[in-house]
């Protein structure tokens, strides 16, 4: 990590909120972690943060699966460029098995492509819920990590995929509409779902604390208005290499291995391995809680 990042991340652990449980290296091992990368508008990079993390922590050796939540408006496939031949449109049609429509990604990664221009499932009904959550909770010895991109916004898909998921990560950027919609996201999900641990990314900085300020300024106002913890788990630098990464259809950890951004992902990516995982399942509607159940009755 070079210095100015290494600086940031100290001023950062000394604000960031603490309280993670102390877990065995038994539980650590076994459990699955299910993280909901979010935002409250859309343009942030959100998905770019997904794909680059998953690829750092591919490249680490985890076992990493990307559901693409943005159901009517699929890119996670089109980042990597890939061409499903099903997605999950089929599955919630009841055509295929989640199992029938994994596609591959780089490095080992899963991916469970969305469809695109089909407005069919962009609002889930209880039954198609329940069906993804027994299927991906048949894959939970699987993968060590599962990433959400869900669409952007505060849709009803968007505070199921938060809701079941059990760690939330919200990226914004140094932009105030961002900051607003971020605040108004985990403002929704706190009042009305009872979610009470978010995770921050600030995308798109020109300056290191630039993301410490976007950082401060959420936590003073969810410290005033909200009961929440909002954990700061890095930044990730504007970079015009991310545009020819996208017209290449490649992600810019891959296309520009040595840059600072990759170094960000990568960092990004270890700070989110080395999290103490939560074993505590937030309700019944939780992806692979049955498995958390399990792990929560050993201890």
């Amino acid at each position: 990590m070079n210095n100015s990042l290494s600086a940031v991340q100290d001023q950062a652990d000394a604000l960031r909120n603490t309280g993670h449980s102390a877990n065995t290296a038994d539980t650590k091992n076994s459990t699955t972690r299910v993280y909901a990368i979010t935002s409250g508008k859309g343009g942030v990079g959100k998905t770019a943060v997904v794909t680059n993390t998953a690829t750092a922590m591919a490249r680490m050796g985890k076992k990493v699966l990307i559901l693409d939540a943005d159901l009517g408006l699929a890119n996670v496939d089109v980042v990597f460029g890939i061409a499903p031949k099903f997605n999950l449109n089929h599955f919630f049609a009841g055509d295929q098995e989640l199992s029938t429509i994994l596609a591959d990604g780089p490095y080992g990664i899963k991916i469970l492509p969305a469809g695109s221009g089909v407005q069919n499932f962009t609002r889930l009904d209880s039954k198609q819920k329940l069906r993804l959550l027994d299927g991906l909770d048949q894959m939970h010895n699987n993968f060590d990590f599962v990433l959400i991109d869900t669409e952007a916004g505060i849709s009803e898909n968007v505070t199921y995929f938060n809701t079941a998921a059990q760690e939330i990560l919200v990226v914004t950027t140094p932009d105030p509409t961002a900051i607003t919609d971020a605040y108004a996201l985990m403002k929704l999900l706190s009042t009305q779902y009872h979610e009470k641990r978010f995770n921050l990314v600030v995308n798109l900085i020109q300056h290191e604390n630039e993301a410490l300020d976007v950082y401060r300024k959420l936590t003073m106002v969810s410290n005033r208005f909200l009961d929440i913890s909002i954990d700061f788990l890095g930044s990730i630098p504007a970079d015009k290499q991310m545009n020819d990464a996208i017209r290449k259809q490649r992600v810019i950890v891959d296309l520009y291995p040595s840059s600072k951004i990759s170094t960000a992902f990568e960092t990004l990516a270890a700070t989110i391995c080395s999290e103490q995982p939560v074993t505590t399942p937030k309700g019944g509607v939780q992806f692979f809680w049955k498995k958390l159940l399990d792990i929560s009755g050993r201890g």
